[in-house]
């Protein structure tokens, strides 16, 4: 009847573990003698990193370098049966039917020690039903495949034993004897060879030893339950007949509390390469955490819903990973995350100024001194695979951990605007390179946004000036131009792994950066690497494989790819962005670049305040983005330097000529981006963006085709010459002054004005821009072998007074018809005039709509607000 209930048992078991992948003899022994190992961490090219630090400390030693004593403790206190049954006895399995049928009883206690050690090395700690039976399952593998004393070595070798002397959690009879006793495994006497076997049962109860939290062990207020465990143990060896009376009566009156070693400070241990150990840990922890819901047939999306329960996989995953001999391997190149790395440290110092202040420790209570340095975070991007090459976590590791270039969400600035509005509006035939969009005063609601320095152009700009420059006001005209016409920015930003939310969408400042939820120096880097890539955005990543301790690959990077942007939309932007290096907000980039800078483009971004500032460039090969701020931590509101955009451009320089230097190939400087058959050139005139045509003026038809420019199309085409509805964003009333602008009159058009108070001239704000900056040399000149992205355009300064000869229809020449007027302030000036800008002269002359119309322009209004450069 035995045999038949257990044969049913053995049944029920098989048919549970029937999708369980059945292991060789050599993966059992290799995952039954990981022990005192923990998962080691690879830079690319098998250049070692680190071990994970081991939640336990140990060493492994053979069976005969452990006392006969300690042997005999361990199996009459764990398993008195062990030498007799095969791994398994009948309770086992009908522990499992029952706890299966019932739903209850799943907890594991009177398991073999063969069970124990299969537990221990080859399964998760969860308790449920299913694993209970692959637990018996494998346990009668292992008895089949391997002897007796080698699973007991096993055992002894991977059980835990509490605390040693210094506070660290011990695994192994070796540590275990070293750590209380002071002496090596097989030098223990009776009592202390009780002592350690009964300490499995009840690692943290029964240690003598506790922590002061501050890696130094001290002894506990009572230990007394463990010297009781001991007698127990000691006992149980006695009835088996492994000890005589006399031997047991002497253990048990042994002094052991004397024996125990005096508490001592355990060693500190230096991480050399902290930022890469602990992103390369957290990724491995994430993927471990998906490989367990998934085996557990749960999704992760639904998991990640349920904080325990994630906290519970996680807890899985750390325990695998500190304790298991996983191999981790990563995209990171040494070389030149090194070099990098040392490019920060050397500039930390003129990044700005380092703020010490002190501030209440919210876990301790305690008043500490808090110093927040100005922060660099940076990540190199191989543009086509999407492996990070390289990354600057920080300044200062021991300082702060936070690892700004994956995990800080910060406001994108003016970076974003490529990507949230001027490649959808291309992509969908709206604007053209030259297409003008108005800078003039304007309001949304209670939106009013200005450009840098809260300075206003008050002119026409192009799409491709507005790039260079970093416009402000245009860019939130075109913004609500698109969105207008029906195109859906969410759309173009998730394909390239940016999420934000409708509300955040539908605010007009999220062309400038205004998101309440910010982006991370990673997430710009791999969206902006969309246009150096044609288009395609390929997702990044840093592990590329991770490896079981048996060498088994449990994780490959498999690489995901979405079409986001066409050829032609990406080529366009490319040959606008050129030119933030070459003339625009970047310029310095292109002299304190020692590599050929006619393949690069890139963009700025400054956030309100001066609060975070960026620049991400990309050549062929690579994106490098950097973001420069301070975490103001404690509700601190520190600000960067007016002049921050110098700073980031010339650390972003300093790097990119590190990596240049150790790794040329990468970068490619030299591959031209090729123009796509589907961009089209057009000859549109230069101060308009349309075709070449006449207009009426004052009575009089005038031909205005002077000074054109060429203006690159995917979809769509300029529009013919008109008075007004060219400019995007633009009134009737500044339709009115460009024209009598135009034709000779002095009226203020082009003149830069400033809302609110300020004592900076034009100059010195377009300087803090970081704009017109053409000084100093530039090995990005424009000539036969520069590359096909090179800007071919030219932009001039618009001066207050302008004279143009324009051809009227009777054939007679007409120079600036149209009486003069005093314009407020000159062309090179800024002038002030608090929330409102005043406009004298006689404008009697001008035809057009009535003052107050918009064209093309909804209603909108956004919650924040960002400036420009």
């Amino acid at each position: 009847m035995l045999s038949l209930a257990v044969g049913l048992g053995m049944g029920y078991v098989s048919a549970l573990t029937n999708q369980v992948a059945v292991p060789t003899k050599q993966e059992m022994k290799s995952e039954l003698q990981d022990v005192n190992k923990s998962t080691s961490l690879y830079f690319a090219n098998n250049e070692k990193v680190e071990d994970l630090q081991k939640d336990l400390t140990g060493k492994s030693v053979p069976l005969s370098e452990m006392s006969p004593y300690l042997k005999k403790a361990i199996v009459s206190t764990e398993d008195s049966d062990f030498y007799r049954h095969n791994g398994v006895v009948p309770k086992s399995i009908f522990r499992a039917i029952i706890s299966d049928v019932t739903g209850i009883g799943a907890q594991t206690g009177g398991s073999t020690l063969t069970q124990q050690t299969v537990k221990m090395q080859m399964l998760s700690s969860e308790t449920t039903w299913k694993r209970k039976a692959v637990e018996i399952f494998l346990a009668m593998r292992v008895d089949k495949y391997f002897t007796k004393d080698e699973i007991l070595q096993d055992y002894l070798n991977a059980a835990t034993f509490g605390s040693n002397n210094k506070g660290q959690n011990i695994q192994g009879v070796q540590a275990a004897a070293q750590g209380l006793f002071d002496k090596n495994a097989k030098d223990l006497n009776l009592a202390e060879s009780a002592f350690i076997a009964g300490l499995p049962q009840s690692p943290s109860v029964y240690t003598p030893y506790t922590t002061d939290g501050e890696s130094h062990g001290k002894f506990k207020d009572d230990y007394k339950l463990g010297l009781k465990r001991k007698d127990v143990v000691l006992y149980r060896m006695y009835r088996d007949k492994q000890i005589t009376e006399s031997q047991y009566n002497d253990a048990k009156s042994f002094d052991l509390a004397s024996d125990f070693r005096k508490p001592a400070k355990a060693k500190t241990k230096t991480i050399k390469y902290g930022y890469v150990y602990n992103l390369l840990t957290e990724q491995a922890r994430t993927i471990l955490v998906k490989r367990l819901v998934k085996n557990d047939g749960l999704k992760y999306s639904d998991v990640k819903k349920d904080s325990s329960l994630l906290e519970k996989y996680s807890e899985q995953a750390d325990t695998e990973l500190h304790n298991k001999h996983y191999r981790v391997e990563s995209t990171l190149n040494k070389d030149l995350y090194i070099a990098m790395n040392e490019q920060a440290q050397q500039y930390k110092e003129n990044l700005g100024t380092s703020h010490t202040d002190n501030t209440t420790d919210p876990i301790t209570g305690k008043n500490v001194k808090l110093t927040q340095p100005v922060q660099n975070g940076s990540v190199l991007l191989d543009n086509k695979t999407g492996q990070v090459l390289s990354f600057v976590g920080g300044v200062n590791f021991k300082q702060s951990q936070t690892n700004h270039a994956f995990y800080s969400t910060r406001s994108p600035g003016s970076s974003i605007k490529p990507l949230i509005t001027f490649a959808p509006a291309i992509e969908n035939g709206l604007i053209g390179s030259q297409t003008m969009l108005a800078d003039f005063k304007t309001k949304f609601k209670n939106y009013a946004p200005t450009d840098y320095g809260s300075t206003i152009q008050n002119r026409f700009v192009s799409a491709r000036e507005t790039l260079e420059e970093s416009y402000n006001i245009p860019s939130v005209n075109l913004y609500n131009y698109i969105r207008s016409q029906g195109v859906d920015s969410s759309k173009y930003m998730s394909k390239m792994g940016i999420d934000l939310s409708d509300k955040e969408y539908s605010q007009l400042g999220i062309t400038l950066g205004g998101t309440s939820t910010g982006v991370t120096v990673l997430q710009q880097a791999s969206a902006f690497s969309t246009f150096a890539n044609k288009g395609v955005h390929v997702n990044p990543y840093v592990v590329s494989k991770i490896s079981d301790p048996s060498g088994k690959t449990i994780y490959a990077h498999k690489s995901s790819k979405n079409r986001v942007f066409s050829k032609q939309t990406s080529y366009i932007i490319k040959n606008m962005l050129h030119g933030v290096v070459t003339k625009g907000t970047a310029s310095a980039v292109s002299y304190e670049s020692n590599f050929s800078t006619k393949n690069l483009f890139g963009k700025t971004g400054t956030s309100n305040d001066y609060r975070d500032n960026w620049f991400i460039g990309s050549t062929d090969g690579i994106t490098l983005a950097s973001w420069i701020g301070y975490d103001n931590l404690a509700r601190h509101t520190y600000n960067l330097s007016s002049n921050s955009t110098d700073i980031n451009q010339e650390l972003w320089s300093r790097m990119a000529n590190a990596v240049y230097k150790q790794d040329p190939e990468a970068m490619n400087v030299h591959k031209q981006f090729k123009r796509p058959d589907g961009v089209t050139s057009y000859k549109v005139d230069k101060e308009t963006g349309t075709k070449t045509g006449s207009v009426k003026y004052n009575g009089m038809t005038a031909k205005v085709n002077q000074h054109t420019t060429t203006s690159l199309y995917y979809k769509g085409h300029p529009t013919s010459l008109s008075y007004g509805n060219f400019a995007i964003g633009a009134k009737s009333k500044n339709y009115k002054l460009f024209w009598n602008n135009y034709f000779g009159r002095s009226n203020g058009y082009g003149v830069v004005t400033t809302v609110g108070e300020t004592t900076k001239s034009a100059e010195e704000l377009a300087s803090e821009n970081g704009s017109g900056r053409t000084s100093g040399f530039s090995n990005s000149t424009n000539n036969s072998d520069s590359s096909d992205v090179t800007t071919n355009t030219t932009t001039s300064s618009t001066t207050n007074s302008r004279t143009t000869n324009s051809t009227t229809s009777n054939g007679t020449s007409e120079t600036g018809t149209g009486s003069s007027g005093s314009g407020s302030g000159s062309s090179t000036g800024s002038t002030s005039t608090g929330d409102s800008t005043t406009s004298t002269g006689d404008e009697s002359g001008l035809t057009g709509d009535s003052a107050g119309t918009e064209t093309g322009i909804g209603g909108g209004g956004a919650t924040t607000e960002t400036i420009g450069e």
